[in-house]
Order: C-alpha cells, then sequence, then structure tokens
C-alpha cells in the first residue's frame, strides 16, 4: 500500500514537472514542443488540470473551439473549484453564439471568484438575450477610463433610453487614456443620440489620423446633413473619393506573390472601386428620415487560464484544492 502511494504521488510530481515544462516552452515560443507536452500530461491523466490546459491551448492557439470545447465541458462536468473551466467554458459559447450558456457558465464563474473577464464577457452575452440593464451594469463594473468597455456601457444607456447619463458619460471621455477608444467612436455614439453638432466635432478630430471606410464617412455626411453644412459634405466626399484613388492606384502597382495572389488583388480592387462608387452617391442615399445604421459588436475579452502558470502566479489545481 505504501508503495503504491509512493508511486502515485511520484507519478503526480512527474505530471506536475511536464505541465511546467509545457508553459515553460509555451512562453519561450515553441508552441509544437509545449501542444505535445499538454498532450502527453492529458493522456497520462484525465483531470481538471490537464483538461482545462489543454483546452485552453486548443482555444486561443489553435483557435479550434470545437476541441476545446469537449474538454473544457468534460473538465465542468467534474465540478472544478476554481473559475478557470467556467471563464473558458463561456467564452466558447460566446464565440459560439450559445447566450444562454455562456451566461450560465459565466455566472457559475462568479459564484466561485469574481473576475473581471467573467464579468465583461457576462455583460456581452445578457446584451446578445436583451437584457440591457444587466449589460450595462456589468460592462460599468468592469470599465476603464474612456475605453472600448465603457463605450458598450454607454451605448447600452443610449439603448435604454437614458440619453442624459450617456451624453453626460460620454462628455467625460479622455483622449489622453492608455485606452481611449478614438474620436471616431465617440463621433458615433453622439450621431446615435442624435447630437449631431457634437458628432461632427469629434468626426472632423479624427478626420485626418482615423483610416476612411464607408461605414462611418455616411454618418459623419449624415450628422453634416443634418445642420445643413452642404460644402463640408462636398469637401468629405471629395477627400474620401481621392483616397479610394490613390488606394486602387497603390493595389495596381502591388506585387504579386504566394500571400498575395492575382486574385486576391483583383478582388481588393473590386471591393476598392466599390467603396468610391458608394461615395459617389452617397448624397443622394443619405437622407435626415434613416441613420445609417451603428456597427456595434461587443467585445468577447479572456485571459491566461493555464494552472501551474508562474508568471501570472497561477497554482496547479492541486495545490489550490488542498487548500480548499
Amino acid at each position: 500500500m505504501l508503495y503504491n502511494k509512493n508511486h502515485e504521488q511520484s507519478g503526480e510530481r512527474e505530471r506536475l514537472n511536464t505541465n511546467q515544462k509545457a508553459i515553460e516552452l509555451f512562453e519561450q515560443n515553441d508552441y509544437e514542443e509545449a501542444l505535445t507536452l499538454f498532450q502527453k500530461v492529458l493522456s497520462e491523466s484525465r483531470n481538471i488540470q490537464s483538461l482545462n490546459n489543454l483546452a485552453w491551448m486548443y482555444s486561443y492557439e489553435e483557435e479550434n473551439d470545437l476541441k476545446a470545447l469537449e474538454l473544457i465541458e468534460e473538465a465542468v462536468a467534474m465540478n472544478p473549484i476554481s473559475y478557470f473551466p467556467y471563464n473558458l467554458l463561456g467564452e466558447i459559447y460566446l464565440r459560439q453564439k450559445k447566450w444562454n450558456l455562456a451566461s450560465e457558465a459565466l455566472l457559475k464563474s462568479i459564484a466561485i471568484q469574481s473576475s473581471n473577464e467573467a464579468y465583461h464577457n457576462l455583460a456581452v452575452a445578457k446584451y446578445h438575450l436583451g437584457d440591457i440593464t444587466e449589460a450595462s451594469n456589468y460592462f460599468q463594473r468592469v470599465a476603464g477610463d474612456s475605453d472600448d468597455v465603457m463605450f458598450s456601457h454607454v451605448k447600452c444607456l443610449i439603448d435604454l433610453g437614458m440619453k442624459r447619463e450617456a451624453k453626460a458619460k460620454l462628455e467625460a471621455f479622455n483622449p489622453d487614456a492608455d485606452d481611449y477608444v478614438g474620436e471616431i467612436a465617440v463621433a458615433d455614439l453622439y450621431v446615435e443620440m442624435e447630437c449631431f453638432e457634437n458628432a461632427i466635432f469629434w468626426f472632423e478630430k479624427g478626420w485626418k489620423e482615423s483610416w476612411k471606410d464607408p461605414y462611418w464617412v455616411s454618418r459623419f455626411i449624415y450628422s453634416l446633413y443634418n445642420v445643413k453644412n452642404s460644402h463640408r459634405i462636398n469637401e468629405v466626399v471629395h477627400e474620401a473619393i481621392q483616397q479610394k484613388d490613390e488606394e486602387i492606384k497603390n493595389a495596381h502597382e502591388e506585387e504579386c506573390d504566394e500571400n498575395w495572389t492575382e486574385d486576391d488583388k483583383e478582388e481588393y480592387i473590386q471591393q476598392l472601386l466599390a467603396e468610391k462608387n458608394y461615395y459617389k452617391n452617397i448624397i443622394e442615399q443619405i437622407s435626415s428620415e434613416q441613420i445609417p445604421a451603428i456597427e456595434f459588436e461587443p467585445s468577447i475579452t479572456g485571459a491566461c487560464y493555464l494552472f501551474g502558470c508562474k508568471r501570472h502566479n497561477h497554482c496547479e489545481y492541486e495545490e489550490l484544492a488542498a487548500r480548499d
């Protein structure tokens, strides 16, 4: 009996060492060797840690959520006491647009231990489920200074008809913030509130530096249309067409190779020509009765959920279980 117990403990230590070696290789960008070791650990012991870590690798590094989902669902079925597997499961469900399942997984995660990632992703799930008030509250809980999450919170306030609160928060956006969402995004929200003068101010601030695409340029022109500034409309359209002409010229001159074929080049040029044609007809398409629809897809977030990752001070699952 003593021999068997010692043998088991020795095997567990070896697996933990292999897990550590896999993480070290991963941090050294030796991805293939790291993946092989994570697979080796799982083949030796199908437990919460080995399932979770390999699932994370499949999801984050191979972008293979189907493989990851099978493993992380197995891990969650073991009722882990860590929030890691639930966060990863919720994240995968979000990418699969399984909003209810994502919400359930993330609520379980928060019940174990709250994390910014869980609250953020829960807000995304609630938004898609139509629970805008809850989504707004969760976004606000983890929003930074003038960042994308605060943008999502303000968008929820607008959807809820809370224009005064939304405008007050938008006016407090800080262009010097580290994760500042940008002038065009700020302008976009002002358009949603039909505060066209404010929108124009921010579109103008971002006009020179921002890459121009038909989506936001059309909303800029719509704002100008509503304040009857036809002169500036003509200038904006002219500059946008000039930029497309330059892009088309550069595309024709670009050399092809195995990563950029003639077919790729032709498809790109046709896209640019379509955008140029859109600009040429944009004034006729813009009317004060119909706002060009906002493009809003709240972002999903993630983190390192590797058990045993020393860089992020993550203990091994067995260490966590021993403390519980």
